[in-house]
C-alpha cells in the first residue's frame, strides 16, 4: 500500500481503458490509478524517443507509488540524465530512495552528496554525516531485535498492529467484506478495514481475526487505530465522507481525517471529528499517549517542512484539544514522517527523509524535559530494511512489539512482523597509557587485561607505539585492570565504570618497572638493588631506614611473583667474631620476617643466614686499620635471586 499512507492519502475511482496512449496514461495517473498507469507508460515509452520530463516523472512515480522500485529507478535515472542537478528536492529523494530500495547504496551516497553540495545547507550536510556514521556503527553492532513474519498475513496489505487491551487491532486489505468488488485503484487492492485478533503472549502470534467494530465499516478506508488506556476511546483514520460519498477538494483529492469515538459493547458510538480535521488536507495515523494527554499524528497540512509531517495536540482533562504543534525540523524533513508511536518518553516514527536504509525506516527520538526531541536514531536491521518499514509499536515492558514492512520474503504487499527486543548493551571505554617507571617513557606492546569481580576476562588489548591503550568493558562494573610486559613488573588498577553507554573512563595509567633496573649483576649473581640496610648499634630491630630499602625487595617480589631469594647478612670485622656471627644472623632473620609480614609467601625465601665477618669484600679484617667508609662496605645485606 505504498504511498497510501504517505502523500495525500487519496482515493479516486477510475475504470480501465481499452486503448493505451499518452493521454490515456496521463488520465490514469491523474486519477491515482498507478498500477494501471505504470503499465500504460511502460508500453507507450517504448515508442517515444524523447519523452518530456513530465512523462518521465509520471512513469517513475507510477512505479514508485506501487513499490516497484526496480522499474521506478529505471525512469528516475532517465529523468536524472535529462535534468541532472536541476532535479527538485522531492525527485532527488525519490531517485535516491529507489536506488537504496535495490540496495545500490554506493551510488545512492554519491548522488546524496551531489544533492547536498547543490543545496549548500551545512546543517543538512552535518545531519547526513551524523546519520551515516550512526548507520555504519549499527551495521557493525549486534542488533537488539529478532523479528518473525506472522501467519496471519495475507497476499494483500496487512499492517498497523496496535495494542488493544490484551488483543491486537490491525489494518488489512484482505478481501473479506461485501465491498470486495470495489478496488482501490491506486494499487488494485480492496479498501482497508480494521480487524481484531487474539494475541499469543508467548510468541506474539495473532489468530482468530474478526472485523473490528463492524458498524464503523464504510466502502472506503478505515485504518491505523489508537486507544486510551481503558480501551473505551478510539482514534482512527478514515476517508472524509458525507452522505456515503467522498468529499473532494478543488484538486479532486479526497483527504483523510481522524475520528474519535467511544467503544460500547463492541460498537462505535458518538463518532466525531477531531478539531483540526479539514477537507483541504489530510490528518491520520493517530497515536494517543498512555496518559491520554498527547495525540500524535501525521498530516500534510500547510506550513509543514515536507510532504507529510508529524504533529501533536495536547488534550485537556475535559477533552479539549490544543491547536496542532509541528514537531519541528529535527524530526520532520522535506520527505515523509509518518506512523508516530510514543512509549516511555520515546517517540518512534517512520521517515523516508532522514538518511536510512531505503524508503521508510523506523527511528527513535527521546522527548526532552522542555518538550523538544533529541536527534532521531535509526533502529537498524532487522527492524529496518531497504523497503518500507513502519508502524512500530512496543509493549509497556519494552520487550515485545510489532512492525510492518513490504520487504522481500513477505507473504503479501505489507506484512506484520512480531519482534522481541533484547536488553540494550551498555559499554564504556577505559583508556590510558603504560609508562616505564624509571624513565617515564611510553611502553609499547604492554598487555592490558580487564577482569570482573569473579576474575573472568572482560577484555584484552595492547598498548600502541605511543604507549596508549583503550579497552571496552561493560557499564556498571568494578573492573580490575592489569598491565604486563615480559621482563617488566606488572601494574594494576581498580576502575568502576558508569552507567552511560559509550562513556569513557580516561587516564587510567600504568607504571611498569624493567627487571634490569631493579637488580645488580656481579660475577653471574643477581641481587636486588638496595642500599645498605641500617640497624641501630648492637640491635637487629627493623628501623624506618631499613623499611625504605626492604620495600624495594617486597616490590620486586610482588611484581615478579616467580622470584625466589636467599638472604645473607654480613658485618664488618670490628667486635668479636662469635658476636658478629650471631648479630648478623639475627638481622638476616629479622629482614626475612619483615618481608614475610608484607604478604610474601615464606616459601619464596630459601634461607636467611648471617655470616658475621667471615665474608669480607675488602682488606679490612681483624687488625687492619680502615676508614669508616671501608668498614661500611662490609656491613651489608644481600638479597640474592636464585629463581625468576
Amino acid at each position: 500500500m505504498k504511498k497510501l499512507y504517505i502523500l495525500s492519502l487519496v482515493v479516486s475511482f477510475t475504470f480501465s481503458y481499452a486503448q493505451t496512449n499518452l493521454k490515456k496514461a496521463d488520465a490514469l495517473f491523474k486519477n491515482y490509478s498507478y498500477a494501471d498507469a505504470s503499465k500504460a507508460y511502460e508500453e507507450i515509452l517504448q515508442n517515444i524517443k524523447s519523452p518530456s520530463t513530465q512523462t518521465l516523472k509520471n512513469a517513475a512515480d507510477s512505479y514508485y507509488f506501487i513499490s516497484d522500485s526496480q522499474n521506478a529507478l529505471k525512469w528516475y535515472r532517465k529523468l536524472y540524465e535529462a535534468q541532472g542537478n536541476n532535479l527538485t528536492d522531492i525527485y532527488y529523494l525519490r531517485y535516491i530512495q529507489s536506488m537504496k530500495a535495490v540496495m545500490d547504496y554506493d551510488e545512492a551516497d554519491r548522488v546524496t552528496k551531489e544533492y547536498l553540495t547543490k543545496k549548500g545547507d551545512q546543517k543538512e550536510v552535518n545531519r547526513y554525516v551524523a546519520q551515516k556514521a550512526q548507520m555504519d556503527s549499527l551495521a557493525k553492532a549486534k542488533s537488539l531485535y529478532t523479528i518473525k513474519n506472522l501467519d496471519i498475513n495475507t497476499s494483500k496489505s496487512d499492517f498497523g498492529a496496535t495494542y488493544f487491551m490484551d488483543k491486537i487491532v490491525f489494518t488489512s486489505a484482505r478481501d473479506t467484506t461485501k465491498f470486495s468488488e470495489k478496488l482501490y485503484t491506486w494499487n488494485n487492492q480492496p479498501f482497508l478495514n480494521l480487524y481484531l485478533a487474539e494475541r499469543n503472549p508467548a510468541d506474539g502470534s495473532l489468530f482468530n481475526e474478526t472485523l473490528f467494530l463492524a458498524n464503523v465499516m464504510t466502502k472506503y478506508h478505515e485504518a491505523t487505530a489508537s486507544f486510551d488506556s481503558s480501551g473505551k476511546t478510539i482514534y482512527y483514520s478514515t476517508n472524509i465522507v458525507k452522505k456515503n460519498k467522498l468529499v473532494v477538494d478543488e484538486n479532486k483529492i479526497n483527504n483523510f481525517q481522524i475520528i474519535k469515538g467511544d467503544i460500547v459493547n463492541n460498537k462505535l458510538e458518538n463518532p466525531q471529528k477531531v478539531a483540526f480535521d479539514s477537507d483541504e488536507y489530510s490528518v491520520g495515523h493517530p497515536y494517543l499517549s498512555e496518559d491520554g494527554r498527547w495525540l500524535f499524528f501525521a498530516s500534510d497540512m500547510p506550513g509543514g517542512y515536507g510532504e507529510t509531517d508529524l504533529y501533536y495536540a495536547k488534550i485537556a482533562a475535559d477533552g479539549t484539544m490544543s491547536s496542532p504543534v509541528n514537531l519541528g525540523p529535527k524530526i520532520n524533513t522535506f520527505g515523509n514522517e509518518v506512523f508516530p508511536f510514543f512509549r516511555n518518553g520515546v517517540l518512534y516514527f517512520s521517515s523516508d527523509g532522514h538518511y536510512g536504509w531505503g524508503d521508510l525506516d523506523v527511528y527513535e527520538s527521546t522527548m526532552m524535559s522542555d518538550g523538544s526531541f533529541s536527534t532521531p536514531r535509526n533502529l537498524g536491521a532487522p527492524i529496518n530494511s531497504n523497503k518500507d518499514d513502519f508502524s512500530f509499536v512496543l509493549d509497556k515492558a519494552g520487550v515485545y512489539g510489532y512492525v510492518s514492512s513490504n520487504r522481500a520474503g513477505g507473504k503479501g504487499d505489507d506484512d506484520i512482523y512480531s519482534f522481541v527486543k533484547g536488553k540494550p548493551v551498555c559499554n564504556q571505554n577505559i583508556s590510558g597509557m603504560a609508562l616505564d617507571r624509571k624513565s617515564k617513557l611510553p611502553l609499547t606492546d604492554v598487555v592490558v587485561m580487564a577482569y570482573n569481580s569473579y576474575s573472568e576476562v572482560l577484555g584484552e588489548t595492547k598498548t600502541n607505539y605511543e604507549g596508549k591503550y583503550a579497552i571496552v568493558v561493560p557499564c556498571g562494573k568494578v573492573v580490575k585492570m592489569i598491565a604486563a610486559k615480559p621482563n617488566y613488573s606488572s601494574d594494576e588498577r581498580t576502575v568502576e565504570t558508569g552507567t552511560e553507554n559509550e562513556g569513557e573512563v580516561k587516564d587510567i595509567n600504568f607504571e611498569l618497572s624493567n627487571y634490569d633496573d631493579l637488580v645488580v649483576k656481579k660475577k653471574g649473581v643477581e641481587k636486588v638493588d638496595v642500599n645498605p640496610i641500617y640497624f641501630d648499634y648492637d640491635k637487629y630491630d627493623i628501623t624506618p631506614l631499613a623499611i625504605e630499602e626492604l620495600t624495594k625487595v617486597v616490590f620486586i617480589m610482588k611484581k615478579f611473583p616467580n622470584i625466589r631469594i636467599k638472604i645473607e647478612s654480613h658485618t664488618d670485622s670490628r667486635g668479636k667474631d662469635a658476636y658478629n656471627l650471631k648479630l648478623s644472623d639475627n638481622r638476616a632473620k629479622s629482614t626475612r620476617d619483615y618481608i614475610i609480614s608484607q604478604d610474601i609467601d615464606a616459601s619464596r625465601i630459601e634461607s636467611a643466614i648471617g655470616y658475621g665477618e667471615s665474608r669480607l669484600i675488602n682488606k679490612c679484617k681483624n687488625g687492619v686499620k680502615c676508614t669508616e667508609e671501608e668498614h661500611l662496605l662490609n656491613r651489608r645485606s644481600d638479597f640474592i635471586i636464585i629463581q625468576k
